[in-house]
């Protein structure tokens, strides 16, 4: 069978966004400068990015079959995306992500998952088919996780490349690691999954390590403005970020994976993808929202060429 595409197995989110002079701290109350409603979630991001790209997407997910999930599908379907495998599930609420963004561009953010709760094992069995002709799946943490090590399998068994964001940080098993081409942490997540400090890039390195010992093919340390650092169990490569004004720096990540899968689909060397992961990433926290600026190849290409 040939491959072709990306199928992204993940969650769906109504981002609630307020924007904020300064975070407060418990029991205080400050007031706010702006509010808006987003569709986000990491796997919603990831798929818009990926399309914003010029990639053919699958979409694997839930959303409540309510108004929240009624607008995000068509707003998917509005982005050239497959949703044939993008559930409305009854009696359940769309997911929900409540976000403060800081005059500094950075973010607090807490979910309640509601349909994403029933992104589980059957449901990935159920679209082997689509993720079986991808040539690479995107996954993330914020649905089951026996769902995604099912997806991660059914992608293993088809030879389709598999790259797993550890994100939000939480314990992740070896049978996963072991499952996937690429593990993308940003510092936060490294640290978290390996206990060691990462800041430094000799850390890193010795952190993404550990994550290679574990079983992952390579590890990609995210580092923000600083580009990334990818890491084998010999090998080093550090890719450089690109410097802009930042804005709101929610769903950086999901846009460098989507950018480094799309450059994968494109047949570029793994070098070239992780040029194309910076530039886009760097792109979209220039503006407000997790899609909201998330960049189309050719300006993505524009600033990776310089």
């Amino acid at each position: 069978m040939a491959k072709t595409g990306i199928c992204v197995f993940g969650s769906l989110n109504i981002d609630l966004t307020m924007r904020l002079e300064r975070f407060h701290v418990p029991g205080e109350t400050v007031t706010g400068k702006s509010f808006h409603t987003f569709t986000g979630g990491k796997g919603g991001n990831q798929a818009v990015a990926a399309a914003r790209l010029g990639g053919e997407v699958r979409m694997v997910g839930c959303l409540g079959a309510d108004a929240h999930g009624v607008m995000y599908r068509d707003v998917l379907k509005g982005e050239g995306l497959d949703v044939s495998r993008v559930k409305m599930m009854e009696n359940e609420t769309s997911g929900v992500a409540l976000i403060e963004v800081d005059d500094a561009g950075e973010n607090r953010i807490a979910i309640v998952p509601g349909a994403n709760a029933r992104l589980d094992a059957a449901m990935a069995r159920e679209a082997a088919e689509v993720i079986a002709r991808s040539r690479c799946l995107l996954l993330q943490l914020e649905t089951p996780m026996d769902g995604v090590l099912e997806a991660a399998g059914i992608a293993r068994e088809n030879g389709v490349t598999v790259i797993l964001d550890p994100a939000p940080a939480q314990p992740v098993p070896d049978e996963l690691l072991a499952l996937c081409d690429y593990v993308t942490p940003n510092e936060t997540e490294l640290a978290a999954l390996t206990g060691l400090s990462v800041d430094a890039e000799e850390e890193a390195v010795a952190a993404c390590r550990r994550l290679t010992a574990r079983g992952a093919g390579a590890v990609i340390n995210k580092r923000g403005p600083r580009g990334c650092l990818l890491v084998t169990a010999d090998e080093v490569h550090p890719s450089p970020g690109f410097e802009v004004k930042a804005v709101d720096t929610t769903a950086a990540g999901d846009t460098f994976n989507a950018g480094f899968a799309s450059g994968l689909d494109r047949g570029w060397r793994v070098d070239e993808a992780l040029r194309l992961a910076n530039a886009a990433a760097a792109i979209s926290v220039t503006g407000l929202g997790a899609q909201a600026a998330m960049p189309p190849f050719v300006k993505a290409l524009k600033l990776m060429k310089g």
